[in-house]
């Protein structure tokens, strides 16, 4: 897909395309929302790393990047992991107001979280502009299938009566978390396209302009739902 150059974002190459232009650059912000344990910070482990390992539960929000290439173009993920537990529910919103995507997060093996997860969606529904945020149900820890409360077909339906994509994941074996990461991409870029008003482009931002930056806009929704 054309050469690749030092420099871009945390170390990553620059990429040209085949005739030698730049590729862009645009930033995407994704919200994790669900309940407490249902795996939302080792998916975001998984996403940015590629790895696995036991967490404790979020306090407030962590925030990571992964850089992810398209075709014509690359998307800078500013990741938002919210924290599950009921104390901090009133802050959530402060964090995923104006993301691109959220995935809504469930444990396949613990039906509460399926149900949690219905909620979160309600409370999204209130912040953000209806048809421009990519919104995707996420059925986590399928390496607990044996012991399985919410079937894939609960799981899809909910998503086809809410208009929401629908995928099942395994943080721990790592199945599907790179596929979906990627659908993601497609999906965002997809609905935004060039059009006005759609994805920023990311520039590396020297540490001394941070002191002095209103950060405040630097989000904006986007993308429709569904298919």
């Amino acid at each position: 897909m054309g050469e690749n150059l030092p420099g871009g974002p945390k170390g990553a190459r620059l990429r040209y395309d085949s005739l030698g232009r730049p590729v862009q650059t645009l930033r995407v912000k994704m919200v994790l929302l669900g309940a407490s344990g249902v795996g939302k910070s080792s998916l975001a482990q998984r996403f940015v790393k590629d790895e696995f390992r036991d967490t404790t539960p979020t306090v407030g929000c962590a925030y990571l990047t992964q850089l992810v290439h398209l075709r014509y173009v690359s998307l800078r993920f500013e990741i938002w992991d919210t924290a599950g537990q009921e104390k901090y529910h009133s802050i959530t919103p402060l964090y995923y107001r104006g993301a691109h995507a959220a995935l809504l997060i469930y444990d396949i093996s613990k039906r509460e979280t399926f149900i949690r997860a219905q909620l979160w969606l309600k409370e999204l529904e209130k912040h953000y502009v209806p048809g421009f945020t990519v919104v995707w149900l996420v059925g986590n820890k399928g390496d607990l299938a044996l012991n399985r409360q919410v079937s894939v077909q609960e799981g899809q339906s909910l998503a086809n009566d809410r208009g929401l994509f629908f995928t099942e994941t395994s943080a721990l074996s790592g199945d599907q978390v790179n596929s979906l990461l990627m659908d993601v991409a497609h999906r965002v870029y997809e609905c935004i396209g060039e059009q006005q008003g759609g994805l920023s482009e990311w520039q590396e931002t020297p540490l001394d302009d941070l002191q002095h930056r209103d950060t405040s806009s630097l989000f904006a929704s986007c993308c429709r739902v569904g298919p």
